[in-house]
């Protein structure tokens, strides 16, 4: 078995250390013996013929996400919208996020169109939300991340929230829920590695690329008694700041 990762706009979107989820999955699988492959994708790059097994895209600065959203207008985000129809995981992040969606609305300016891989929308909002997320997810359990966002996203049919908001606002701070889930599509705001510090959803994630490329997978254990401590850390210390 192998794993290619296709890490979208790598350059352009990389912030909130978003790239530990990249090297998450690639030493998750190669301390498995699974031999893995960081693909990154940007500005100008096609995604036909790369035979990417799983993607990940991380969040980014306004600029970035105007030249992103120009660049996915063609054939770029028909072949990522078909990836992942086709059942390609990927896990986006903040304005990756978005972008899964039908658009997102800044103020005053023009909608920046995204794939409609996901059916939500997203606009600016008044509010910056900052700090530590807990969220309850039915099939990971607890899942920690940071938040800095000022985005509201809204989830249509067809999609599931990745969770229910436990600490932290999530996707607009009024209904509760953070995230959206389609197939094997993960969107959600959880900055900060979201992966290290939630090893149940970086194996999720590994698992779902690698059956759909070669069938039913049992991946070894690992020892992960170093991200369970710190997951539980950042989960004390946000429920304790929260009272």
């Amino acid at each position: 078995m192998n794993l290619r990762i296709g890490w979208l706009y790598g350059h352009e979107m990389n912030i909130y250390g978003d790239r530990g989820n990249v090297l998450a999955l690639a030493h998750r699988a190669k301390w498995r013996g699974i031999p893995s492959e960081i693909v990154t994708i940007g500005i100008g790059q096609a995604i036909a013929g790369q035979a990417i097994d799983l993607f990940f895209w991380g969040g980014g600065q306004d600029r970035e996400q105007i030249s992103v959203a120009a660049d996915l207008s063609g054939d770029k985000g028909r072949d990522l919208k078909a990836a992942i129809e086709d059942g390609v995981p990927i896990l986006a992040v903040c304005g990756g996020y978005q972008l899964l969606g039908h658009y997102y609305r800044p103020h005053g300016e023009a909608d920046l169109p995204g794939i409609s891989a996901l059916n939500v929308t997203s606009e600016a909002g008044s509010e910056r939300f900052i700090g530590n997320v807990v969220i309850d997810a039915p099939e990971f359990g607890t899942l920690v991340g940071f938040e800095n966002h000022s985005g509201l996203t809204f989830l249509g049919n067809g999609v599931q929230p990745l969770g229910k908001v436990r600490v932290g606002h999530g996707n607009n701070g009024r209904d509760r829920q953070e995230g959206a889930r389609y197939k094997n599509a993960i969107g959600c705001y959880l900055h900060g590695s979201l992966l290290p510090k939630n090893p149940v959803l970086a194996d999720w994630l590994i698992s779902a690329a690698l059956e759909r490329k070669h069938g039913s997978v049992d991946l070894p254990s690992l020892d992960d008694a170093v991200e369970t401590r710190a997951h539980d850390q950042v989960v004390r210390r946000a429920l304790k700041l929260a009272r």
